[in-house]
């Protein structure tokens, strides 16, 4: 059974009506529930060194990760501790304004920037890569009818696989399911989800998060010795 860790900033929920009506028990309960068929825990800001101890993210196989506005206020320490975590195998799934975030710009070495606009119109997901483990069962598009509008350029490095590209009705396009390795793990950036939009319900993306869960994690292979060698 996969261990997977949820973290999650948890302040729109507890700050924002519109959010707490959507998400009541924040975004990471309801993305919990959608990974019933592992171990899963979560893991929230506010809580000690932010709920990623050493000893969590060692026990760790898979690791969520959604922020937004509280990007700053995570140590760098734990910053570290995951980057190196990821560089020894654990699987991290980034989520929609997770591309902001400390960890995800450290370990593509880029800004991480791109276009916006919060304006609740449709985005179509369109499956780029149906061969591709992340979208199986999946249709080849999913239609979100409210949703943030995110943009290219998006300055990511070039993903070693592309599985989603989204459309949106302003005429917009993104890469939307983007996958990495560094290391030993492997990350998946995606793109849908937001604190007041039920994205999250959505059995269709309920269903990439746990083929990318799946994906994500740790496969083995050698292990990584640095340093002098006699």
């Amino acid at each position: 059974m996969v261990t997977v860790t949820i973290w999650n900033e948890f302040r729109h929920e507890r700050e924002d009506e519109d959010a707490a009506a959507v998400y009541p028990d924040g975004i990471h309960a309801t993305i919990a529930d959608a990974l019933t068929d592992h171990e899963v825990r979560t893991a929230t800001l506010d809580e000690p060194e932010h709920g990623l101890t050493e000893e969590v993210l060692e026990e760790t196989d898979v690791l969520l990760w959604w922020g937004h506005i509280a990007h700053d206020e995570v140590a760098d320490e734990v910053v570290d501790r995951v980057q190196e975590r990821v560089l020894e195998g654990m699987g991290l799934l980034v989520l929609h304004s997770g591309h902001f975030s400390k960890v995800f710009k450290r370990l593509m070495g880029t800004t991480c920037n791109l276009q916006w606009r919060e304006d609740g119109a449709t985005e179509r997901l369109w499956v780029v890569d149906p061969g591709h483990p992340i979208a199986d069962g999946v249709d080849e598009s999913i239609e979100l009818p409210q949703t943030e509008m995110y943009g290219e350029p998006f300055d990511v490095p070039e993903p070693d696989r592309l599985v989603f590209t989204s459309w949106f009705e302003g005429g917009e396009v993104f890469r939307s399911g983007c996958c990495y390795r560094r290391g030993n793990g492997r990350i998946f950036y995606f793109r849908p989800g937001h604190e007041t939009y039920p994205i999250y319900e959505n059995e269709e993306i309920r269903q990439v998060l746990r083929n990318a869960v799946d994906w994500a994690s740790p496969t083995g292979g050698s292990p990584r010795t640095f340093g002098e060698r006699e």
